[in-house]
């Protein structure tokens, strides 16, 4: 499969107010030098603890919040270095779910006009083939059309999500970032919604980005998986071989804490000592070498780039010092 989507060296920095005297600035380092690529169809799992910078990797990438520094392409096109003007036709084909669907739709609107907006800012069609679309798309979440003249506190949490995948699929984008869109329902709801979007996806053929902090939800639904600590990328690999053979000591201790339905298994749990450093002022080297259990000396001061340590399985780690350096492959 093609690469839809390549992120080089993605920064995000938010800046905190100076001291009293104005001497000194300091910044969140919410997301530094995040690499990744993603093929056409695909889902990629980006996962780690809250915090990490998940959310303003999916919110950088589509250009939600502007990025510090770094490269997004889609399609050949850079568009971090797009103007507005020229950005706006890319926005019919990326599209986002959020995490919180009642905080997401506008109380003051019924269901059709919040589903029918994409269509209105794109100027798609007349009014009665607008209404056919909206009629269509909310039919394609399980929702009946009857629902369009309802508002969203008449709905539930798992219709109003469906709602949001409705309004993010009605222009039929080809590439998604889904940013926990299942945390906040039940359980029960969470396996109906998943194979939603998982059946959706197959019929509409577009990329997913889906952000969580749930395993087991990732390992449902990913074709590859992406480890976040602390604003960078750890680990990247397959699905299977990660949860099969996990690399990085983080993602060990990672899989390690997800719940096995058996109680007959014994399962050996490994605990992090410590906290996870403060994002104003990370640890230098790995940022994961306060914690590590399996830490060397270099690991203080050097940072670890990203390796090829079996095929698709990328590790940053200085335990795998061996394999060759990964890069995305950028477009000329």
């Amino acid at each position: 499969m093609n690469n839809l989507l390549q992120v080089h060296q993605l920064v995000k920095y938010f800046p905190l107010r100076r001291d009293l005297f104005q001497r000194k600035r300091e910044y969140v380092h919410a997301v530094d030098d995040v690499s990744f690529d993603l093929a056409d169809r695909e889902t990629l799992g980006l996962v780690g603890e809250s915090g990490c910078g998940k959310s303003t990797v999916g919110r950088s990438v589509l250009r939600l919040i502007e990025p510090t520094a770094g490269q997004v392409w889609y399609q050949g096109h850079n568009i971090l270095a797009l103007a507005d003007r020229d950005i706006r036709p890319l926005r019919r084909e990326m599209q986002i779910i959020f995490q919180d669907p009642y905080g997401s739709l506008n109380p003051r609107l019924t269901v059709e006009r919040i589903v029918e907006e994409p269509l209105l800012t794109h100027k798609i069609g007349n009014r009665h083939e607008r209404a056919d679309k909206v009629d269509d798309a909310l039919q394609m979440v399980g929702l009946q059309p009857e629902h369009k003249k309802r508002f969203p506190h008449e709905f539930s949490g798992g219709q109003r999500q469906r709602i949001m995948i409705a309004r993010a699929l009605i222009l039929k984008p080809r590439l998604v970032v889904g940013d926990e869109p299942v945390s906040a329902l039940d359980v029960s709801v969470q396996a109906q919604v998943l194979n939603l979007i998982s059946r959706l996806q197959r019929q509409m053929n577009f990329a997913c980005i889906f952000i969580s902090h749930d395993l087991g939800i990732i390992r449902y639904i990913s074709h590859r998986v992406a480890v976040m600590y602390l604003g960078r990328i750890v680990e990247t690999a397959p699905v299977k071989a990660l949860y099969a053979d996990p690399r990085h000591p983080y993602t060990v201790a990672l899989l390690s804490a997800v719940p096995v339905p058996n109680p007959r298994h014994q399962k050996k749990r490994i605990i992090l000592e410590g906290d996870v450093p403060s994002p104003i002022n990370p640890p230098a080297g790995c940022r994961f070498h306060p914690r590590c259990p399996r830490r060397l000396d270099r690991c203080n001061q050097e940072t670890p780039v990203m390796r090829i340590t079996a095929a698709d399985h990328l590790v940053a780690c200085h335990l795998y010092p061996e394999g060759p350096v990964w890069k995305p492959v950028l477009p000329q």
